[in-house]
């Protein structure tokens, strides 16, 4: 029995890399992917791993490969020796390694126990691992099995087909949260021209996506526990002299320590000196003040995030009509693990009647939209200026910002770029937005408004038509 079982496994697995190596477009799409997704130099693991051409192609620090077919580890040494590759089946090995990034390529569908793999898998993750699977959209199985038929396609050994659902269901049962889904590869064939429209421009189009061959699938472990931690509330503001003093009184104590951090922008009604007066009248609260060398709201949070020593950094807009009251929601989804990037949403609480000119309420509307599908994460309201995250992710997204650039003179869609590339699950806190007590907006409808569509088509280069 024990032979024939392993006689089985050996032909998936030579069947899955001969597959791979003769589908190259198929293969491109898969090594494209997870090169974009998976960071240069990180500890990654891929769990059937065949002869490693996957692996190598994404760089690590420290690779480690798994398979159950000693022909494809035995290639993959030969290939690859500076990576690790072990002989060793999924369903029962006991590793305690911890990877930043665990691959699972199109091996869901040919295992005859996912749940006690994923188990398996688990041990080799930290709180901050990331699994990244890829697999067969089940719409195709009939298409692929008529190629079967026809001598179109190499036949396969009978394989599992899962639902996104049915994959999603199997994580949570063992731990793991989604982060998101992404799909690709519309026409799994090399055609010039009509590849290109289907596979370039068809195939990231809402709705249509959902016939694309390939699901990528991006999950994290779900935090176990609350943690404690301290908070730099960083407070950007121009002509917000009114807003200071109630930036501090009504913000309510969370937190080991709090930390605040106003930015000035060459005001003229005096912001600078009434946030010095601020920060002499409240001497028992950590308070920093100093003028941002730059312009812009975007320039002035870099520069306050740069200053920053808590564990969890915060923007809070001077205007406060996200209200300070609303902080502590922001604060206990990241200490409780309910998120890793709190961004505010101001679009569902009735808004106080001068709150948000209705020009601007579609405009967040669009954004909102158009974001979800850009980021594969659902995101209601993308300019709300109260967004949160440990400062240890920030460093991470200020060390990869030369990818999308430092175009955004508002921080906030850098910021949400820079989570999406990195995987970080976003969270959205309900708010209610209030009208501003003193002063005025200063955004510019559409002046501003024609400058964030210039960022999304630049960032959707990025993110979805790469």
């Amino acid at each position: 029995m024990r032979e024939k079982t392993i006689d089985y496994f050996n032909r998936i697995a030579k069947s899955r890399d001969k597959w791979k190596r003769r589908n190259r477009l198929y293969h491109k799409t898969i090594r494209k992917y997870f090169q974009f997704t998976i960071p240069e130099n990180s500890r990654v693991a891929e769990i059937g791993c065949g002869t490693g051409d996957l692996l190598h192609s994404v760089n690590p620090e420290k690779g480690l490969g798994i398979d159950f077919s000693e022909d494809m580890i035995r290639i993959a040494k030969e290939k690859y020796p500076e990576l690790d590759f072990r002989v060793c089946d999924v369903e029962s090995m006991e590793i305690e390694e911890k990877f930043d990034y665990i691959i699972i390529s199109d091996l869901l569908s040919s295992l005859l126990d996912i749940q006690i793999a994923l188990r398996n898998i688990k041990k080799m993750c930290n709180e901050n691992t990331r699994l990244v699977l890829s697999s067969y959209n089940y719409f195709w199985e009939p298409f692929l099995k008529l190629g079967e038929l026809f001598g179109l396609k190499k036949k396969q050994p009978f394989q599992n087909w899962l639902t996104v659902k049915d994959i999603d269901n199997l994580l949570h049962l063992e731990g793991f949260e989604s982060i998101k889904l992404e799909r690709k590869l519309l026409l799994p064939k090399y055609v010039p021209v009509i590849g290109f429209i289907f596979n370039r421009i068809l195939a990231n189009l809402p709705v249509i996506n959902g016939l694309d061959l390939i699901n990528f699938m991006t999950a994290k472990p779900i935090s176990e526990g609350r943690k404690e931690y301290s908070v730099s509330i960083v407070v950007p503001a121009r002509n917000e002299k009114g807003n200071i003093e109630n930036a501090i009184l009504k913000t309510p104590d969370f937190g080991s320590h709090q930390q605040f951090i106003f930015v000035e922008g060459h005001s003229g009604d005096n912001t600078y000196e009434e946030m010095i007066r601020v920060q002499q009248k409240y001497k028992d609260h950590d308070v920093l003040v100093f003028r941002q060398s730059g312009k812009g709201k975007g320039n002035a949070v870099r520069e306050g995030f740069e200053k920053a020593s808590g564990d969890i950094l915060m923007i809070l807009d001077a205007d406060l009509t996200t209200p300070p009251e609303d902080m502590p929601k922001f604060y206990e989804a990241i200490a409780d693990g309910k998120g890793e990037f709190i961004n505010g949403c101001r679009l569902v609480y009735p808004m106080e009647k001068q709150a948000m000119r209705f020009l601007n309420y579609l405009g967040n509307k669009f954004f909102g939209a158009f974001f979800s599908y850009l980021l594969g994460q659902r995101l209601k309201d993308t300019l709300c200026g109260t967004k949160v995250l440990l400062k240890s992710d920030y460093d991470k997204i200020q060390a990869n910002r030369h990818y999308f650039g430092e175009f955004d003179p508002f921080g906030d869609f850098d910021l949400l770029f820079g989570a999406a590339k990195l995987n970080l699950k976003i969270t959205e806190i309900i708010v209610r937005y209030r009208d501003r007590e003193y002063g005025s907006t200063q955004i510019s409808r559409f002046r501003h408004g024609w400058l964030l569509i210039k960022m999304c088509w630049f960032a959707a280069g990025k993110l979805k038509f790469k």
